[in-house]
Parts: structure tokens; C-alpha cells; sequence
């Protein structure tokens, strides 16, 4: 008698883009200390347009026995974790970055409460950074932007609160999905789709999409202590001028995302416009106050693009 093959509880997707060679190395070492076997789960890692294209011999996988390197030409984040996932076989998807480290118990933890939980469609838990230059005073309010995050020792569940986004909803980091949750999503026609990270672009918002679609089928998100990352951020991403482009892109796509789902709490406002708000931003925020006034009023401007892009009422 011929036994097919057992398919896996567990999808792991590592979706990379000209991926730094030490953050790499220490992710997949923190998928090799996994207590959840081998057997369990599968690990697919998604180059998306490297430059040049990774090789099979670029990562040791030889310690995983359902381990897959994948190309997805098609430069951008979505794209790659939408390949990734039509690979994929597990009820149960991991969505991983090239830079976090999970802590070994993180795929035993989520198979657990996806298990135990079943009107959970997606979850994340604490994401802690680990930074490769000491932080500056005005940093602290500006790391949810980089995917650090701790909302505390409490579960919170998009039951108990009411709001147009939870904030409980989780972040792309460590992200974990029901398969049966996202199925919307992934038949949705690609083209539609907000514009997520891109290359060198800091464009945003596919976490935020994949969230508002699950909860949208009627599902319930939530924030799970328990599961822990360490999220690896070099000295680069830390200054005030990175900080202030990516606060503009992930400003610009929350309204895009927002008003995609019928949620966009803004009004459109003309083009012409632009200039003198982002004037009077300036001055309210007092940008030449320093590197928070000035990320800050990056925002602004970013939120008042994306305004003078909605479509007419």
C-alpha cells in the first residue's frame, strides 16, 4: 500500500531582496533552533529580484529536509509573498523578513494558538529591535515605523476594542495567517492591490491590506505575547533622514489602504493645494526644531499626497 506524502501544518515564507549576508544567516539560524520539527513545517525562501540572483549554494538549507529557494522576478513585496504562498502547502503560513530572528518556540507557539483558537485569522506578537547604533532620545517614537513593537504581556484581540484598524492587528514581521483567512486576498487580481516595499522604495501597506481583507471575511486578528522576534535594524535605518522617508511612504499608503477598504477617514483635497499645507505643516511642527519635528512633517506631507490622489467622492 502507497502512502502519500504528509503535508505540512506549517508554510514558512522568507520573502528577500539583495538580502545583507549576516542579517540572512542569522535568520535562518533562528528557523534551524526551531523546536517545532522539521517534519512539521516547510521553509520557503522567495528571492525577489536580487541582484545578482541568489543561488541554491548562496544559503546552507542542507538541515531542513522541505526547504525550497524560489524566484520571483517581479520586483516587490506582495509579489514575492504571493508566490511564496501559491508554493506553499500548510494551513498555517509564517510570513518571515530576511532580518528577523525568531525565538525557537515561535512555530510551536503559532500552530498552537491557531489550533486552539479557531476564529483567529491572523496574529503577531512582539517584535524587539536589536540596533546596530545606540539610540537617540527622539528615536523611541518612531520604531513602530521600523516593525518594533511591544503592546505588553496581555493578549488583545480585535474583539475587544473598536476601532477602524486594531491595533492589535499584526505588523508583516512574523505575521502568521490561517490559509482559509487570506484566500480572498490571494485571488485577488494583483493588479488591484496597493503598492507595497519595492526595491530601494519604502512604499507600504500590504501588511494593512492582508489584515483588512481577513477581517473582512469576518475573522479575528490578535496579539499574542507569547510569540517573540528580534527584528536586526542597521545603522542606516536610524538616521532621521530615512526615518523621515519612510514615515512619508507609510503615511501615503495607509490613506491608499484605507480608502481601498472603505475605511479612509480623509476627504480628498486638490493638488494645488500641496504646497502651502506643506508649509503650514512646517511650521506647526517647528521642522527646524529637530529630527522629530522633521520626521513628523514628513508624515504630514506624505498623508497629504496620498489625499490629492483619492479618487473623486
Amino acid at each position: 500500500m502507497s502512502h502519500g506524502r504528509t503535508l505540512p501544518a506549517v508554510s514558512v515564507i522568507v520573502a528577500t531582496h539583495n538580502p545583507d549576508a549576516t542579517r540572512l544567516t542569522s535568520a535562518m539560524d533562528g528557523l534551524r533552533r526551531q523546536t517545532l520539527p522539521p517534519s512539521e513545517w516547510e521553509l520557503l525562501i522567495v528571492d525577489n529580484a536580487s541582484q545578482p540572483r541568489i543561488e541554491a549554494g548562496d544559503i546552507d538549507l542542507t538541515w531542513h529536509g522541505n526547504a525550497k529557494l524560489i524566484s520571483e522576478p517581479h520586483l516587490g513585496l506582495t509579489a514575492a509573498r504571493r508566490t511564496g504562498l501559491a508554493e506553499s502547502a500548510g494551513d498555517v503560513i509564517v510570513l518571515v523578513d530576511d532580518d528577523n530572528v525568531l525565538a525557537k518556540d515561535y512555530l510551536q507557539q503559532a500552530l498552537c494558538i491557531l489550533q486552539s483558537h479557531t476564529t483567529f485569522g491572523a496574529i503577531g506578537g512582539r517584535s524587539v529591535g536589536k540596533f546596530d547604533a545606540p539610540l537617540k532620545h527622539w528615536h523611541g517614537e518612531f520604531l513602530d515605523l521600523l516593525a518594533v513593537r511591544d503592546l505588553g504581556d496581555h493578549i488583545i484581540t480585535s474583539d475587544d476594542i473598536h476601532e477602524p484598524y486594531p491595533r492589535c492587528a499584526p505588523i508583516g514581521a512574523g505575521m502568521v495567517l490561517r490559509r482559509q483567512a487570506i484566500l480572498d486576498w490571494l485571488t485577488e487580481n494583483p493588479d488591484r492591490l496597493p503598492p507595497d516595499r519595492q526595491g530601494r522604495q519604502l512604499t507600504s501597506g500590504g501588511d494593512n491590506d492582508i489584515v483588512l481583507s481577513v477581517l473582512k471575511r469576518g475573522w479575528t486578528v490578535a496579539y499574542r505575547p507569547e510569540l517573540t522576534l528580534t527584528h536586526l535594524i542597521p545603522r542606516s535605518r536610524l538616521t532621521a533622514r530615512y526615518l523621515g522617508r519612510l514615515n512619508y511612504a507609510i503615511q501615503r499608503s495607509w490613506v491608499e489602504v484605507l480608502a481601498r477598504h472603505e475605511r479612509c477617514p480623509w476627504r480628498r483635497i486638490p493638488r494645488w493645494t500641496l504646497p502651502l499645507r506643506a508649509a503650514r505643516a512646517a511650521l506647526r511642527r517647528k521642522v527646524g526644531s529637530g529630527s522629530a519635528a522633521f520626521i513628523r512633517w514628513c508624515g504630514d506631507c506624505g498623508r497629504f499626497a496620498a489625499q490629492a490622489s483619492l479618487p473623486p467622492s
